[in-house]
């Protein structure tokens, strides 16, 4: 049996009274409550005191970190506003150090600091670059030449050698950069740079038979060399040995099938040796090559005209006008002969006008004058002729117009200009002298040597 000692609110005393029966759960909760809330208000008092104190302690320690970390502000925001040794002190900046104990006590330069590169990452971390003067000297830019570039050799002696002998061909001085090249073809025999260049002096000295022995030479040495073999046909060219040049084209063709120059090379040769239907093909392609080129235009025109193909010719020849910067004289005279075989004489005449203006010859004259003949301006082509005997007195074509001008005078006269006869008869002994073998004129001349009976 549980006893529960109670206050006696009437005699205020206290006394123990048998329980009868156990006490329920709720009654003893009640009791445990009152007890507990007695003792608290015991203590409370004690622990209040404590919990004071404690809360104070951390107050003050706040209070002493934040003061401690306005004293760094402040020192740091005096530090930034030292003056700096490269810029110019203020006067209120030389005040304030006047006013320090240590600037007093002893005058000391103020050594000059590195600056210092911090980079702050995404993450927060911050990085400092300590190396000298990082911000004014920029990091060099990597380029991808500069890694691609390869790593300087030393040069050999035959390479010393054929530098020197360059140097010395573009300066004009040819003899002593062939001997350069002597020696560094001494040096290494197989040195095929040293036999081209060799070559290309003894080009410019117009020595063929030297510089082909030097082309032969690097095409000894490397046969698939595309320069070795397109040199050693030009200079066969030169030497009118054009077989021999038509196979050299074609192996430097096998090295590079759409060059410009070979294929403009052999279509040159193949026409000079008369095979017009082989050159087409080749001066076709390099037309297609470089179609701005006039060079090539005149070409394959001059190769239309052979084969009798005057229209595409005249095309050719028009267009290649327009390409130069001034037409030569060989289009404008092939152009006035294509013209001439369409029978557009006014064309021929007008192009072989422009040519004796710019270029004059024999050949432009006697030409000229055989346009005007044909447009019936009998007195221009009588002076054009004579022009053209002028100018080279052996070129038998220009007397045989003077004769046939001056006997169509005699005739428009019903025979009657004796002058007139006489002068072309001249004309015709002077061409005969020239070249005897021209039937047409042999046959003229017997018939009007001799005067007619009405001559006056």
């Amino acid at each position: 049996m549980q006893q529960i000692i109670e206050p006696d609110h009437q005699s205020n005393q206290t006394h123990r009274e048998p329980v009868d029966k156990p006490m329920h759960r709720t009654q003893i909760n009640r009791s445990l409550a009152r007890g507990v809330l007695v003792a608290s208000m015991m203590l409370s008092p004690a622990l209040l005191m404590s919990t004071a104190g404690g809360c104070k302690a951390i107050r003050e320690r706040r209070a002493q970190r934040a003061a401690e970390r306005e004293q760094q502000r402040q020192a740091d925001a005096e530090a930034r506003a030292l003056p700096n040794a490269n810029e110019q002190v203020s006067s209120s900046q030389q005040s304030w150090l006047e006013r320090q104990p240590i600037a007093k006590s002893q005058e000391v330069e103020p050594e000059a600091q590195e600056p210092t590169r911090v980079t702050e990452t995404d993450s927060g971390m911050r990085i400092v670059d300590e190396r000298s003067n990082p911000v004014d000297v920029p990091e060099p830019e990597i380029t991808v030449a500069d890694v691609n570039q390869p790593t300087a050799r030393p040069k050999s002696r035959e390479e010393a050698s054929y530098a020197q002998a360059v140097q010395l061909h573009s300066s004009g001085d040819l003899r002593s950069a062939l001997r350069e090249l002597e020696r560094a073809i001494a040096y290494n025999p197989q040195f095929t740079l040293a036999y081209l260049e060799s070559g290309d002096i003894y080009m410019e000295m117009a020595q063929y038979e030297q510089a082909e022995r030097q082309y032969s030479l690097a095409v000894r040495n490397e046969p698939r060399n595309y320069m070795a073999q397109y040199r050693h046909a030009q200079v066969l060219h030169k030497l009118n040995r054009l077989e021999e040049s038509n196979r050299a084209y074609l192996r430097a063709l096998s090295i590079r099938p759409s060059s410009f120059d070979a294929n403009l090379g052999i279509s040159t040769v193949l026409l000079e040796m008369g095979r017009a239907e082989q050159a087409l093909p080749y001066a076709q392609r390099a037309v297609k090559s470089e179609p701005p080129s006039g060079r090539a235009r005149m070409h394959l025109g001059n190769i239309y005209a052979a084969l009798d193909r005057h229209e595409d010719a005249v095309v050719e020849y028009q267009q290649g006008a327009e390409m130069m910067d001034a037409p030569t004289a060989g289009l404008l005279l092939n152009m006035a002969e294509s013209l001439n075989q369409l029978q557009r004489y006014a064309e021929m005449v007008g192009a072989l006008d422009q040519l004796v203006r710019i270029e004059p010859s024999a050949l432009a004259y006697e030409r000229l004058g055989s346009g005007l003949f044909r447009l019936k301006r009998y007195d221009d082509a009588l002076a054009a002729f004579s022009s053209s005997t002028e100018l080279d007195s052996d070129y038998y074509p220009a007397y045989n117009g003077i004769a046939v001008c001056e006997l169509n005078q005699y005739l428009w006269s019903s025979k009657s200009d004796g002058g007139a006869r006489e002068r072309a008869v001249e004309a015709m002994r002077q061409s005969l002298r020239i070249d005897s073998k021209q039937p047409r004129i042999v046959e003229l001349l017997r018939r009007y040597k001799d005067a007619s009976g009405s001559e006056q």
